[in-house]
């Protein structure tokens, strides 16, 4: 094990995977506590689905920051390295996570509550956009050429790591001391559980070194000077293609994740834990379906695999609402494991080795996160809020959500058709790729 830790690309992928679990569990725990309590303890003196909408509202603020935090560290990522951000990104999502657990609700301070609670969750959108794109690239700059995808899944793993952590965390704490005083404050306890986490993080994210392919940049004096500049000069094509490549993969994961949690309370009761169980049990497989499928894109290719989840993808939705109208957990668990661990995973598996190398060494960091999290916005944070609006407009129909999930599948698809297939690339040269079909 040691002499394993010792290799460079072992260190940064396992690196990688601490502290993207950890920020995902931080992030994940807000989508999870959204769709749980926070319209109750934040929102009580509105109607039910009045407060839905706006926790959902306030889950979307975490994604609408996170394209500045791409911003930000995508500039000083290429200008000083991958290193130092990871580990401010990582600090900034602890202390945000932790200040969540100690909120006063709504009976508590009225209107400040939920004030309180956007400027945290956008603390957290600030450093989840600054993480994605360093932890991928420590991974995928470290890998030798034939493994990239592989390596760049174990920051990919983060997600459903993070997605475990937080449902787990949640169930249990429910389990162990049940509704009602989970109510009152057992969804304070994996908030301020986190802190633990992060030091764990903390330590082992100073003890990586950036990839040789970017320190030999910075010692020849060839970083770009503004990095956002020249991606946005010489890489346009490359930052949409990726943009429209999260739509499908992200804005599905959290309509199965988030959304996916209330409306599965609808039909089974807001204290039955058929979609917490569900979420918990898909991610467990993501911890093996997401490196399977980008060590099988290391193999065909990132294109392949992306069009089958994509496509995919959109066929199999209106299943998902099938299982859940059924009433039959069985059936409600295997939908959100295909949609996800099928589907989902397909393109997540190879997303950060595909997005990185998309991009030449010198705006990597900008390129890769600013795409990634631009595409998240639309995608991510605002799909659950989309989807409970579509339900109401559809009069609790899922139907306008399909179409609107099949929309994100179409661009999706077209995107990865057009991006370069670049899994036989033999080395991460500092020259970025060409667009091709």
């Amino acid at each position: 094990m040691n002499s394993a830790l010792r290799d460079p690309a072992t260190k940064a992928g396992i690196g990688g995977f601490v502290g993207t679990t950890i920020e995902w569990y931080d992030f994940y725990l807000y989508g999870t506590a959204t769709a749980l309590v926070f319209d109750r303890m934040f929102f009580p003196d509105i109607s039910p689905t009045a407060g839905t909408l706006a926790a959902f509202a306030t889950f979307a603020a975490g994604f609408g920051a996170r394209p500045i935090g791409a911003l930000v560290a995508g500039h000083l990522g290429d200008r000083v390295g991958r290193k130092p951000i990871l580990v401010s990104s990582l600090l900034l999502m602890g202390i945000a996570t932790l200040a969540i657990g100690l909120l006063p609700t709504y009976v508590q301070v009225g209107l400040a509550a939920p004030a309180l609670l956007v400027t945290v969750r956008l603390l957290q959108g600030l450093a989840a956009g600054a993480e994605w794109g360093g932890a991928a690239l420590l991974a995928v700059e470290h890998a030798t050429p034939g493994k990239r995808g592989f390596y760049g899944s174990l920051v990919q793993v983060g997600s459903p790591a993070g997605m475990l952590l937080a449902s787990g965390g949640f169930a249990t704490v429910r389990w162990l001391i049940g509704n009602d005083s989970f109510d009152a404050w057992g969804w304070r306890l994996p908030f301020l559980a986190s802190i633990v986490l992060i030091a764990v993080g903390l330590v082992i994210r100073m003890k990586l070194d950036d990839g040789l392919v970017f320190t030999e940049v910075r010692e020849r004096d060839e970083l770009a000077r503004w990095p956002l500049l020249e991606v946005a000069r010489t890489q346009q094509k490359n930052l949409w293609l990726t943009a429209g490549m999260r739509l499908s993969q992200n804005g599905g994961y959290t309509i199965y994740t988030t959304f996916g949690l209330t409306y599965i309370a609808q039909h089974f009761g807001t204290h039955n834990d058929v979609g917490l169980t569900a979420i918990l049990v898909s991610s467990a497989l993501g911890l093996i379906s997401t490196p399977a499928w980008a060590v099988l894109s290391d193999r065909v290719g990132r294109r392949p695999l992306y069009l089958f989840g994509a496509i995919g993808g959109g066929l199999f939705l209106p299943a998902y609402f099938l299982a859940v109208g059924s009433g039959s957990p069985v059936l409600v668990v295997l939908a959100v494991v295909v949609g996800i661990n099928v589907f989902q995973d397909a393109m997540y598996g190879p997303q950060a080795a595909w997005f990185s190398e998309l991009f030449g060494t010198r705006v990597r960091y900008s390129g890769a996160s600013i795409g990634y999290q631009f595409g998240s916005v639309v995608s991510g944070g605002l799909a659950p809020l989309i989807a409970a609006s579509l339900l109401i407009a559809g009069g609790g129909q899922p139907w306008l959500i399909v179409a609107f999930y099949a929309v994100l599948s179409a661009i999706t698809a077209v995107s990865a058709y057009l991006a370069a297939e670049t899994h036989r690339l033999p080395t991460l040269s500092g020259r970025p790729i060409a667009v091709t079909a």
